[in-house]
């Protein structure tokens, strides 16, 4: 068996000369996509409709392939139509025309206005591209330009694809592209010339019609009609009388003519957004020997074209006045300077002497004066503060000056200039009913803030002292002096003006949540100095019936009950005189509380409880009894629990979660989490001698004591109730409070919330705020503005489109201001968003001043033109009713005749008239359009080549002549069967 295989093994040492070339390997990988595709054998789609180059759904296709190791890019490009059938049809349509070839005379979608560069030349539905990978490489030698064409030809051959197969050569920038396209016994070659400068006798129609003619080479003597399309483009540059109306903002204060009042956005671009108009005028359907078109005279008058279309081109990013606003504001968050570093050593020192002087300025603004303070005196205020914090800076390098600063600090503290401080809290803007406007609850979606309130105005003021008045040197300096305010404000119980009352709103941002809080600090403060004030005559406890009249004022009767489960009734400190010396942290007042304390823990409390004095009482809680002793149940007045910004919420939840499930560190978090339950027992005790838990529980949580009807040993259906089952657990964190609780009212407990520690730690949060955390705090509030700018500005206009692209901002901006620290890029979006809407505006308002659609007298004209303005900004191009005649086509008309004669400086009076003859007219019209800036023809006929007995097939050439690019690029069909 070993010497027989011996033989055989030498058979594999033949060398084998058939193996595949790259050139062959090329050519299969070509074949292997189009089989891939599906792009094998013919299917005939429907006629094209018009325009559906432009509102049809393009999609395309790509893969790679490599030539050795040059690799090519395959695109499909194809219009999406509802497919045809195909079975059944085949027979039939064998020796059809390829769908393309038919495609070459299509006339429904010449010169469309977005679309390949290949479709506009072609008027093709579907091709497939053979292109360089790499955007630097190309094809520029002619021997590979024509081994890829070879290749080409053959994979079309092999597969039996009819789409046409385009080649890319030379450099990209110039869209040279070669081609073919097979089909039964017919083929077409796509051909191309691209040079820099046009020659002369192709200037014009009569010299491109004698290319055609000669590329054709027909042999048939009376050639049949060439049909032909043609469309000039002219620009327009100069729009004359039509100057840009926005006047960038002067760096003003107050209501001063192009000045900018604070509070106020700016909007609208420095520059006019439209650059050009072009005016395409398009002949469409011509024949050979109706039209004389060349080097001497021409038939081609503008005004004469049956079709008018027009698309403006937009200024490329300009500039606009709120993006650059809101842009220059983020600008700020990727600061990493502190407020000290930008001002040199800040106000607030070490050395309590400058710090006390400072603020004694500063509260001339917000004391309440026995002489009104005139308005003007105020800088005087400022500027004796200034001079303080002058003194480490240099004198005149203050960031802001009196006048800005005075302005900022009116506008934001209007209390400051009334006779006495606005008690409460104040909105300035009432022109918003907050409740009904849904603009108003943008806050929520944004995590802004209420559009009336102080954080909003600042968030503004300091965008406007960025822009305009000292950039970040004035922002801190603000900042400092907003700070200073704040700390006077809180020593001086003066509350801050345009903030919502109660407890920090969580759906705002975290630094109108710290000015709430600071807010009921200061009111906590006030009511506690009030109480002080009170002679000691005054100082007595609520009896029942001053607690019957204090709780009317503050709470409605009908308040349901489930009102209560929290134990949030709306009370208020004022309604219970206490000062700092009655607010024991400790409970050891006198022995009668100590006795009362003792007693309450005993098992037989409630009886003991029953002789004690009721203190602390609020007004009666309906019909409800004590279970006990039948006395009135009475509502407690009440400790509020302690007001949380959500940091201190997020902390408390931290430590509560490191407290671990440990036996200990349950019952620990119980006590911690009870704090404000256990305040509400005592006072329930204070105020209802000899009640029970389940006097508390009916009160508090009605739902835990469950009432049944029994019938008693008398036979009488009677009410008897308990508590539920989770109040009956052992060692309920309920009963257990119960238990320790001692009768003492609300204003005798320890506190709940501590105000001075609490306002201190927020003073300190504002004033270690660096620049860069500002504007991230405030941000939500700008964009918040720049969007109600924008929907504001929009409505003025009503552009379907904007509304749309708002509502998207608006989705964004909520998803992505609501995380704690935002990405940059997102951000960036989102101003970027803005800025294009702004523009979009503007575009639209400069159009509408071009048209003048303001000035239109007759109601339907000024609908037509509104409408055509709208087309302008939404689609690629629009066609003009009515063409030179009608009345957008007039208004176009006189634009150009204003712009030709300012260029040859022609005076008015010398307007040329447009009476007369048509050749006088047309003469006249010469010279009221500029050279066309562009020149297109499509030449199409139908003529048997290369042989008089060959099948007629489609023969197509198109040309664009500018002033710098002349193009040629014909498809010429031929039989193959017959020549």
């Amino acid at each position: 068996m070993a010497a027989d295989s011996e033989p055989e093994s030498e058979v594999f040492e033949i060398t084998d000369f058939t193996t595949a070339s790259e050139w062959e390997r090329f050519i299969s990988k070509v074949e292997e996509v189009l089989n891939d595709w599906k792009l094998i054998g013919n299917s005939l789609g429907k006629p094209l409709e018009k325009g559906i180059f432009t509102s049809g759904t393009w999609e395309e296709k790509s893969d790679e392939i490599s030539f050795a190791d040059f690799k090519f890019s395959v695109t499909h490009h194809y219009l999406v139509q509802e497919s045809t059938d195909k079975e059944g049809k085949d027979e039939l349509l064998e020796d059809v025309v390829p769908q393309s070839m038919q495609d070459l005379l299509g006339m429904n979608n010449d010169f469309p206005p977005r679309a390949h560069c290949l479709v506009r030349w072609y008027g093709l539905r579907e091709f497939v591209v053979i292109a360089p990978a790499a955007h630097s490489d190309a094809v520029l030698s002619e021997s590979k330009c024509n081994l890829l064409l070879s290749s080409v030809s053959i994979a079309l051959g092999n597969t039996g694809c009819q789409v046409p197969l385009f080649v890319q050569i030379h450099h990209k920038w110039r869209r040279m592209y070669v081609g073919e396209c097979q089909g039964p016994g017919v083929r077409t070659d796509f051909e191309m010339v691209h040079l820099r400068k046009v020659p002369n006798q192709y200037t014009h129609l009569s010299g491109l019609l004698d290319i055609f003619k000669s590329k054709i080479g027909c042999p048939l003597t009376p050639l049949p009609p060439v049909s032909i399309a043609i469309r000039f483009t002219y620009v327009l540059q100069d729009w004359q009388q039509y100057f840009w109306p926005q006047q960038p903002p002067d760096a003003l204060v107050g209501g001063e003519v192009g000045g900018l009042e604070f509070g106020k956005l700016p909007f609208g671009a420095c520059e006019d957004p439209i650059s050009e108009l072009h005016l395409a005028t398009t002949w469409p359907h011509l024949t050979e020997g109706i039209i004389v078109d060349n080097d001497v005279y021409s038939d081609l008058d503008p005004i004469q074209a049956p079709h008018w279309s027009v698309r403006v081109r937009k200024a490329e990013n300009p500039q606009c006045l709120l993006g650059d606003f809101v842009t220059e504001f983020f600008k700020i968050c990727r600061r990493k300077e502190s407020t000290d570093e930008i001002l040199g050593r800040s106000a607030f020192e070490e050395e309590g002497k400058e710090t006390a002087d400072i603020t004694h300025a500063l509260s001339k603004l917000t004391e309440p004066a026995s002489v009104p303070i005139h308005k003007l005196s105020v800088s005087n205020m400022v500027h004796t503060a200034k001079k303080k914090i002058r003194k480490h800076r240099g004198v005149e390098e203050s960031p802001l000056n009196n006048d800005v600063l005075n302005t900022i600090l009116l506008f934001l503290f209007p209390d400051a200039v009334s006779e006495k401080p606005l008690d409460g809290t104040t909105s300035t803007d009432n022109n918003n009913p907050p409740s009904e406007s849904e603009d108003y609850n943008l806050y929520n979606q944004f995590k802004s803030a209420p559009s009336d309130s102080l954080t909003y105005k600042l968030a503004l003021c300091l965008c406007m002292i960025n822009f305009y008045h000292g950039g970040l040197k004035g922002v801190a300096h603000l900042w400092q002096e907003f700070v200073l305010e704040m700390r006077f404000r809180w020593e001086n119980n003066f509350l801050i003006p345009g903030l919502a009352s109660g407890p920090p709103d969580l759906r705002c941002c975290l630094l109108h949540q710290k000015l709430q809080m600071l807010n009921c600090c200061i009111e906590r403060k006030k009511a506690r100095d009030e109480g002080k004030k009170t002679s000691a005559s005054d100082v007595t406890n609520i009896y029942p019936g001053d607690a019957g009249k204090a709780g009317d004022q503050l709470v409605p009767d009908n308040l349901k009950e489930t009102d209560k489960e929290k134990g949030e009734v709306g009370k208020s400190w004022d309604s219970w005189s206490d000062s700092e010396e009655e607010f024991f942290e400790c409970l050891s007042d006198t022995e009668e509380l100590k006795g009362n304390g003792q007693e309450s823990g005993k098992k037989g409390g409630p009886k003991e409880m029953a002789n004690l004095r009721p203190e602390g009482r609020l007004y009666q809680h309906g019909k409800l009894t004590l279970l006990h002793n039948g006395e009135p149940l009475y509502i407690p007045v009440t400790q509020e629990p302690a007001p949380m910004t959500e940091d201190l919420l997020e902390e408390q939840s931290e430590v509560l979660a490191k407290l671990g499930t440990s036996a200990e560190g349950a019952h620990l978090r119980a006590r911690m989490q009870s704090a404000c339950l256990l305040s509400d027992m005592e006072s329930f005790k204070a105020a209802n001698p000899g009640c029970s838990l389940e006097d508390f529980v009916r009160w508090y949580s009605p739902r835990d004591y469950i009432e049944e009807e029994v019938i008693d040993e008398k036979g009488n259906v009677v009410l008897k109730g308990e508590l539920s089952a989770r109040m009956k657990i052992p060692s309920n964190m309920w009963v257990e409070a119960w238990e320790t609780a001692k009768p003492i009212p609300a204003r005798r407990q320890r506190r709940l919330f501590d105000d001075t520690r609490e306002a201190e730690k927020v003073l300190h949060y504002l004033a270690i705020q660096k620049p860069a955390d500002l504007a991230r705090h405030l941000l939500p509030c700008v964009i918040h503005a720049a969007v109600l700018k924008v929907k504001e500005e929009e409505s003025l206009e009503n552009i379907s489109s904007v509304k749309k692209i708002i509502k998207q901002i608006i989705s964004h901006s909520s998803k992505v201001l609501h995380f704690p620290n935002p990405e940059d890029k997102k951000l960036e979006e989102i101003i970027h968003q803005i800025t294009n809407v702004e523009a979009l505006i503007a575009r639209a308002r400069s159009l509408k001043a071009k048209f003048g659609t303001e000035k239109c007298e007759q109601e339907e004209e000024k609908e037509d033109l509104e409408r055509f303005v709208s087309c302008l900004l939404e689609q690629p191009e629009v066609l003009v009713t009515g063409a030179g005649r009608g009345h957008a086509g007039r208004i176009i008309h006189k634009l150009f005749v204003n712009a030709q004669r300012a260029a040859a400086m022609t005076p008015p009076e010398e307007e040329l008239k447009r009476m007369g003859s048509p050749e006088e007219r047309r003469q006249n019209s010469v010279s009221d359009f500029p050279p066309p800036a562009g020149r297109e023809f499509i030449l199409r006929t139908t003529v048997p080549r290369p042989a008089p007995y060959s099948k007629a097939l489609p023969q197509r050439m198109y040309s664009v002549l500018t002033k710098e690019d002349f193009r040629l690029a014909g498809a010429f069909s031929s039989d193959t069967s017959f020549f």
